[in-house]
């Protein structure tokens, strides 16, 4: 079997065996400690750009199927793992994880101790890293050291042009930072009407829409890099209701005059629990970012909603004056825990309130 290298920025190199794509990629290095759900996971734009290590040894056993897709072409740069299963069994499978990393232009490297890889990321932080076959080691080293990584993540993920998800039910705009499909299914369950749109389309063009409600997708990446959205925000919130999800919350929060940090190796997987501070409410969720929102920086006009157990750090806020909140994690799960899917019918609900109150001024 051909061998492959992975490089890290620390000088650290591991040698495993290749599969998926042949080509050489340099990248944001990450782990994930979800024990299932690979393919939605390398199918989340929220890894645009990052080599994805799965921590759970065994990946690809159940094969790729039709149903799991959270977007049709993804752009993580490629994947590690510590065994890739030899044969993939399940009666949903179209194909196997080698061959539909290699369609997707993906390499992979199997053969691991992502243990001790995982261990060398929460040490040292997130790093660059390069998947390589054999070469020169000290250039490859040199290489990924001089790499600079692109910073217009979103602008690579978002859709070119707007497109509907149609419905009957009520009307919401959707704009795509990196958006996953099980975010659009939730609104389908609940027969909404969606429209997609690009993560830099105007106040204007949205409230010309005239929508409902005003969704902020997840999305990769570093939130100041799109200061375009704040402005957008700031021109629909008091206006129409908004959610944010991920990314959505983080830009959600800018817009109000938080900031943003980059954490040390973030918050990826499907059992962070995430505490309600008004109920004591726990759920389990998804999560996938790299970059949280500073507690301290909060404005007065936004109060913290919920708090990761663990860390403590922010992961929902709500508007004090205007209709509007948004949440850290998943809601929508995919793959993970469906314990705060709830929030899209709180979503909903404040539609119809905001709306009942509009009617009677």
């Amino acid at each position: 079997m051909k061998k492959r290298l992975l490089i890290l920025e620390d000088g650290t190199v591991f040698e495993g065996q290749a599969f998926g794509a042949d080509l050489d990629v340099t990248g944001e290095i990450v782990f994930n400690t979800g024990m299932t759900g690979y393919q939605e996971s390398i199918t989340d734009q929220s890894y645009n750009g990052q080599i994805l290590t799965f921590t759970y040894p065994l990946v690809g056993n159940y094969g790729i199927n039709r149903d799991d897709y959270e977007s049709i072409h993804p752009t993580c740069k490629g994947v590690v793992v510590s065994e890739n299963a030899r044969r993939a069994s399940n009666w949903r499978k179209q194909m196997t994880l080698d061959e539909f990393l290699k369609a997707k232009n993906i390499p992979g490297i199997s053969g691991i101790d992502t243990r001790a890889l995982t261990k060398i990321i929460r040490s040292y932080g997130t790093m660059k890293a390069t998947l390589a076959n054999k070469g020169d080691l000290n250039h490859l080293k040199e290489q990924l050291v001089a790499t600079v990584l692109p910073t217009n993540n979103i602008e690579q993920v978002s859709t070119k042009t707007a497109y509907p998800a149609p419905a009957i039910g009520k009307n919401i705009v959707l704009v795509d930072f990196g958006l996953k499909h099980s975010i659009l299914r939730e609104f389908s369950k609940r027969d909404c009407h969606v429209t997609v749109v690009p993560y830099d389309t105007t106040a204007e063009e949205i409230l010309h829409l005239n929508p409902d409600g005003v969704m902020l997708s997840n999305g990769p990446g570093d939130p100041t890099d799109v200061p375009q959205a704040l402005d957008m925000i700031r021109g629909v919130q008091g206006k129409i209701p908004i959610f944010g999800i991920c990314m959505g919350h983080q830009l959600f929060s800018l817009a109000n005059g938080a900031t943003t940090y980059k954490m040390k190796f973030g918050h990826r997987g499907f059992n962070h629990a995430v505490r309600e501070i008004a109920t004591g409410r726990v759920d389990f969720t998804s999560q996938n970012h790299g970059f949280a929102v500073n507690r301290e920086t909060l404005p007065d006009c936004l109060m913290v909603t919920h708090e990761e157990i663990n860390d403590k750090t922010v992961e929902g806020v709500r508007h004090r004056d205007f209709p509007a909140f948004s949440v850290q994690f998943h809601p929508d799960a995919a793959p993970g825990p469906h314990d705060a899917s709830y929030l899209f019918d709180e979503f909903l609900e404040m539609i119809d309130a905001w709306k009942i109150e509009q009617a009677s001024k």
